[in-house]
């Protein structure tokens, strides 16, 4: 059952009721605190901009743990080398752009939309959603932005202009930041490459309660 949003209520249905795709609810809006209180209970948007706004829960969470990421040796030569700079928070506007500019096989346009943009930056100037850069030569050249929710990052998107750049962005977001799961969201070989797994809902949400 897909459950109606009230434009002025930011109460969830139960995640747990949403359909096998995940699919959980429709319309509300983007408000931060209606966003903050969706991230609390494993929830998050994903729509276009010809669609209403969606809400998904998914059943399975595709996810990292963090002191399991898996560094090839390839990659452990990339990060000895100190060939790029990494921050955190410096340019997250530019991040989010970069993002929704790249090109997706098989789909036509973003799912970040210039509205999602808007509301992630609110996020963002209220210190909850950040920003990890990768640059060369003081250019930005990957990177990655989410939302923190107590102890799991939940990954929105990252984007890469040279190679294995938002590789180095995850690796560095794991081994420095202190979190206990990064929340990929969709399940990829690129994130598979690096140990990422499945897990429950029941575990996924125990995560962010404890």
């Amino acid at each position: 059952m897909i459950f109606k949003l009230d434009e002025t209520d930011i109460a969830f249905p139960p995640p747990e009721l949403a359909d096998d795709d995940g699919l959980l609810a429709v319309g509300g809006d983007l408000s931060s605190a209606r966003l903050t209180a969706a991230y609390q209970q494993g929830i998050f948007p994903w729509y276009s901009d010809d669609t209403p706004i969606l809400w998904y829960s998914p059943h399975e969470r595709f996810v990292l743990f963090p002191d399991k990421v898996k560094i090839s040796k390839s990659m452990r030569q990339v990060i000895r080398s100190g060939k790029f700079h990494l921050t955190k928070n410096k340019a997250f506007t530019s991040v989010i752009r970069e993002c929704a500019a790249k090109a997706r096989q098989d789909q036509d346009g973003t799912w970040i939309t210039q509205d999602m943009q808007d509301a992630y930056g609110r996020l963002h100037n209220l210190g909850i959603a950040h920003s990890v850069e990768v640059w060369y030569q003081e250019k930005l050249v990957g990177g990655l932005y989410g939302v923190s929710a107590g102890k799991v990052f939940c990954g929105e998107s990252m984007f890469s202009h040279a190679s294995n750049a938002s590789k180095l962005a995850l690796i560095w977001l794991c081994e420095t930041q202190g979190y206990e799961l990064i929340d990929c969201q969709i399940a990829s070989e690129h994130l598979k490459s690096l140990g990422a797994e499945l897990i429950s809902r029941e575990e996924y949400m125990g995560f962010l309660t404890h």
